[in-house]
């Protein structure tokens, strides 16, 4: 067979503060419900919304990220592979549940909330807002939800 692809990527509102279980071992699992809206126009121009609910399970060094400066409003970028998972019931039915995986591997969490919005907490301090592949702690002291990208970033030639 060809090569494959499992990956997701959704930009969306926290409909609940983060659920964070801790093991006995130490480890968290921070579970999230992410709100994605589409909208669109119908045929007498009439504005038309639909929200999906994407479950989110951040797993590994995220999970901190997550205790620390999420909570229910938050927009965020979100990336990772779609798992399903599946299990019994108490009557002995399957279950089956699938949710978006967030690990250190190939996810990614960005909170897009402009500082103006957050809490004391989340504005304070040197808060890391991107924790995806690259860890960059680019301290430029740009306002917003988002760091302005550098002339290092920009590149002026077109690649087609």
């Amino acid at each position: 067979m060809g090569n494959t692809m499992n990956e997701w990527r959704g930009i969306g509102n926290l409909g609940k503060d983060p659920e964070i279980r801790t093991f006995q071992n130490g480890d968290k699992i921070a579970n999230l419900s992410l709100g994605c809206t589409d909208t669109w126009r119908d045929r007498d121009g009439n504005e038309k919304k639909r929200t999906f609910w994407a479950a989110v399970k951040v797993t590994g060094r995220k999970v901190s990220f997550v205790e620390q400066y999420l909570k229910k409003g938050n927009r965020l970028l979100v990336g990772g592979r779609m798992e399903t998972r599946k299990w019994q019931d108490q009557s002995g039915q399957d279950r089956y549940a699938t949710e978006v995986v967030c690990d250190d591997f190939d996810g990614k969490i960005q909170n897009l909330t402009p500082r103006s919005e957050s809490d004391q907490s989340q504005s304070g301090g040197n808060s890391q807002r991107d924790h995806g592949r690259s860890q960059n702690n680019n301290q430029s002291g740009t306002r917003g939800g988002w760091d302005a990208p550098s002339n290092n970033d920009l590149d002026d030639e077109i690649p087609f």
